[in-house]
C-alpha cells in the first residue's frame, strides 16, 4: 500500500511521493521560546515524531528539521533587567527540549536557531525586492514588507482571496502599501535592546517571524522538500506567508502540508494568551511519561484533543494491559531476549499507517496481537506467543511505546499495592499448602474484587491489574 497523507493545501488525501525515496525531507515549525511548554506543544511535536518513525521505518532516512523562534516580539517583551532576551530564550528552549525527551521525542536531524540564520533572511529578502513582491517602507522606519497583490498565488494554502483576509498586525500599518502586506524585516524601534538588532541595507532591525522559516527550511533541506509540519493554528497567517514569499523568490519550497490538530479545553483551543493551558512539565512529573505518549497519540493527529482525567488513566490501563502480556511471554520462554527484539510490523497496522497515519487503527492492532498472544499462551503455544510477542515489539517501537510503565501516583504507591497484594499471594499460597480451599478461595475472590489478576506458573504467583 502506498502511503498517504492528508495534505492541507490541496485539501484531500494525496500518496506521498518524495524528492529521494532515500532521504525523505522534512521541516516542523518549531517553539517561540518566550515561555515554556504546555502540553498542546507536547501533542504537537509528538505527531510528527510519530510521522518521522514511520517514515524511517518505511524509507529509511529522514533529514528533520525543526526550528527553534528565539528572536520575536514576545520575547522581548519578556525579558527583563535580570535576564535578556537570549538567556530568556535558552532558558526555555532548554524546557521545550526537555519536555521533548521526557516523552520519548527524537532529537531533530538539524534545530536551528533563527538568530544564527539572519544573512541568510537577508539575501531571501533582496531576492523578493528584487523580483518586485517586497518593498522598504517609505516612513523611515526601516520594515520591509512582502507586497501580497503582487502574487497573485497568495492565499494558496488556504484558499482564501486577499480582500476577506484580515490586516496584518505585525508592523506598523502606516508604511504599507496594502492592510494583508507582512512584515519581512523590522526596524528597531526605541527601548528595544540594541543587541537584538542586526544591520542591514534597509536599516538596523531583526527579522520578521514569517522569514525565519523560509531562510532555515532553504537552508537546511534545499529550494524544494517533501514535508512541511506544524499546528493547525499556523495555517494563516504563519504557513501562508511562508508559502507565499518563498515562491515568489523561485523556491519550489514544500510540496506537501501537514497540519497537527490542537488540544482544546472545554472546546477551545489550548493556548498562553487564553490562559486556558497546562504546563507540559506538570503534566509529565504527575504522570508515567509513557503514558503521557500513549495519551496525546490516541486520537488521529489531525483531530482536536480534549484531555481529562481519565485519558490519563485510560492510557495507562492500555499499557498496562501491552506490559502484562510481555511479563507473561518472557516469563514462559525463560526471558528469552528475542521476545522484545522487533520483527515486521502486522499488515494490519501497516495499512493503518499508511493511511494517513492512522494512529488509533494502528493502536487497535496493537491490542490485537496482545490479545492473540495471550490466548497464544493460556493454550501452551509458546511459539505463537513469541511471534506475537515480536510483532508487538516492532509496532511499540515504531510508536515510541516500547518500554514499561509504571503506576501513576509515584513508586511509592506502586511499591505499597506491591507488597498488600504480595501479602495477600503469600495468605493464599499458605492456605493452599493447609488444604484450605475455603480460605483460599476467598482471598483470591477479594483480590479479584480489586480488579487484579492472579497467574499461577511454575515460577511462582504473578499479579496484574485488569485493564
Amino acid at each position: 500500500m502506498t502511503l498517504r497523507l492528508y495534505d492541507t493545501r490541496a485539501q484531500q488525501l494525496r500518496d506521498f511521493v518524495p524528492l529521494d525515496p532515500e532521504n525523505i525531507t522534512m521541516y516542523v515549525c518549531g517553539p517561540t521560546v518566550q515561555s515554556g511548554p504546555h502540553i498542546g506543544h507536547v501533542r504537537a511535536a509528538l505527531s510528527f515524531d510519530i510521522l518521522r518513525r514511520w517514515l524511517e521505518y518505511r524509507f529509511g532516512r529522514v533529514t528533520f528539521v525543526r526550528n527553534v523562534t528565539d528572536i520575536d516580539d514576545k520575547v522581548l517583551a519578556n525579558a527583563t533587567a535580570t535576564e535578556p532576551w537570549w538567556a530568556l530564550a535558552y532558558r526555555m528552549e532548554q524546557e521545550f527540549t526537555a519536555a521533548y525527551t521526557g516523552v520519548g521525542i527524537l532529537p531533530p536531524t538539524y534545530e536551528p536557531r533563527a538568530t544564527a540564520s539572519v544573512p541568510q533572511m537577508q539575501e531571501l529578502i533582496a531576492t523578493l525586492i528584487e523580483r518586485g513582491h517586497a518593498y522598504p517602507a517609505t516612513d523611515g522606519s526601516g520594515d520591509v514588507y512582502f507586497d501580497v497583490r503582487s502574487w497573485p498565488e497568495y492565499g494558496a494554502l488556504t484558499h482564501q482571496q486577499v480582500d476577506a483576509m484580515e490586516a496584518a498586525e505585525d508592523a506598523d500599518p502606516r508604511g504599507k502599501r496594502n492592510p494583508q502586506d507582512f512584515a519581512l524585516w523590522k526596524g528597531g524601534k526605541p527601548g528595544e535592546p540594541a543587541d537584538a538588532r542586526w544591520s542591514s541595507p534597509w536599516g538596523a532591525g531583526r527579522p520578521g517571524w514569517h522569514i525565519e522559516c523560509s531562510a532555515m527550511a532553504k537552508r537546511y533541506l534545499g529550494a524544494e522538500f517533501d514535508i512541511h509540519g506544524g499546528g493547525l493554528d499556523l495555517r494563516f497567517p504563519h504557513h501562508e506567508n511562508e508559502l507565499a514569499q518563498s515562491t515568489a523568490a523561485g523556491d519550489g519550497f514544500a510540496r506537501y502540508w501537514v497540519h497537527n490538530g490542537l488540544v482544546t479545553v472545554d472546546g477551545q483551543k489550548m493556548s498562553k494568551s487564553f490562559g486556558n493551558f497546562t504546563l507540559a512539565a506538570d503534566v509529565i512529573g504527575e504522570h508515567d511519561p509513557l503514558v503521557v505518549r500513549y495519551a496525546l497519540a490516541a486520537a488521529h493527529y489531525r483531530s482536536s484533543l480534549d484531555l481529562t482525567e481519565s485519558s490519563w488513566a485510560e492510557a495507562e490501563a492500555a499499557l498496562g494491559r501491552i506490559e502484562t502480556f510481555r511479563q507473561r511471554v518472557l516469563r514462559a520462554t525463560d526471558a528469552d531476549p528475542a521476545v522484545r527484539a522487533p520483527g515486521d510490523v502486522p499488515e494490519a497496522f501497516r495499512t493503518a499507517m499508511d493511511d494517513d497515519l492512522g494512529v488509533p487503527q494502528a493502536l487497535a492492532a496493537v491490542h490485537e496481537a496482545v490479545r492473540a498472544g495471550n490466548s497464544a499462551l493460556d493454550a501452551g503455544d509458546t511459539a505463537a506467543a513469541v511471534s506475537a510477542a515480536r510483532a508487538l515489539a516492532a509496532m511499540l517501537d515504531v510508536l515510541g511505546l516500547d518500554g514499561p510503565v509504571t503506576a501513576v501516583g509515584g513508586g511509592a504507591e506502586a511499591s505499597a499495592l506491591d507488597a498488600l497484594v504480595q501479602a495477600m499471594i503469600t495468605q493464599r499460597a499458605q492456605a493452599r499448602a493447609d488444604k484450605d480451599w475455603a480460605a483460599a478461595d476467598r482471598i483470591r475472590d477479594a483480590i479479584a474484587a480489586a480488579g487484579i489478576t492472579l497467574e499461577d506458573t511454575p515460577a511462582g504467583t504473578h499479579w496484574s491489574i485488569d485493564g
